[in-house]
């Protein structure tokens, strides 16, 4: 498959993921072919096991593919030191992760700002301070990750990812934590920064209602894209997944 002539904020080609060895290796990821256009938001979706998480993983550069190769812009990742893609995951990456990753020992204001303060920058106050109170932790700042619920817990990973203003935003699941109407502002808020600020957004998520906010859907299975296209609505979105989902998964794949 050719690179596409738009411009392009990752690009993940011929990229497969194995782990382990022996007789029966576990094949995550098998000869991936993905462009993500710059100021555009995809939802990756697929069964329990199909590699959209695997994908998600090596695009962001949080995990090495076994063969490919995987670009941030015009940066080649593989090439790339361990020190290195660290540095660029905290000056040009925003990740969400679904297990929030939080600092316990800091306040929600003090894990929110921990990137940008080890990346040596400082966001603009009034930038930070939106997002803040967009994801509705205001009120929470000097409180520490073991007093807020699992809600709120997602909403300061969410916050964390966004106040850099990275080039692209990775998500894991952003909004399997949160109820409804919060989900409902948060995915708001990324349709948002991809509208207003032209930044780029990569989520995985098993929720239709989420995919539709994004421009374009990815659907994985056993390893492989099986669908790649515009947003093609809710329903549509639910029947592609139900009709995955009715297939038999395949015991020697995961992510």
């Amino acid at each position: 498959m050719s690179m596409p002539p738009a411009p392009y904020a990752v690009s993940v080609e011929r990229v497969s993921r194995t782990y382990g060895g022996g007789e029966r290796p576990v094949v995550a990821l098998a000869d991936v072919d993905a462009w993500f256009a710059r100021g555009t938001m995809t939802a990756v979706m697929g069964p329990s096991g199909s590699g959209k998480s695997t994908l998600l993983h090596c695009a962001a550069g949080l995990d090495r593919p076994s063969s490919g190769r995987v670009r941030i812009g015009d940066t080649d990742l593989s090439a790339m030191s361990e020190k290195k893609l660290t540095e660029l995951r905290r000056s040009r990456v925003g990740f969400i992760f679904q297990a929030f990753n939080l600092v316990g020992a800091l306040t929600v204001e003090q894990n929110i700002m921990l990137p940008s303060r080890l990346a040596g920058v400082r966001p603009d106050p009034a930038w930070v301070a939106e997002v803040i109170g967009r994801v509705g932790l205001s009120d929470r700042l000097r409180h520490r990750p073991a007093e807020l619920s699992g809600g709120q817990q997602q909403r300061v990973a969410i916050a964390r990812a966004l106040v850099s203003r990275p080039e692209v935003i990775f998500c894991d699941e952003p909004t399997g934590a949160l109820d409804t109407q919060t989900a409902a502002e948060v995915l708001a808020l990324l349709r948002s920064v991809v509208d207003q600020a032209g930044q780029t957004v990569i989520m995985v998520t098993h929720d239709p209602v989420a995919a539709s906010y994004a421009n374009r859907v990815m659907v994985l299975a056993d390893g492989r894209i099986v669908q790649d296209m515009p947003q093609p609505g809710v329903q549509r979105i639910a029947e592609q997944l139900a009709m995955l989902g009715r297939r038999q998964p395949a015991a020697s794949r995961e992510g």
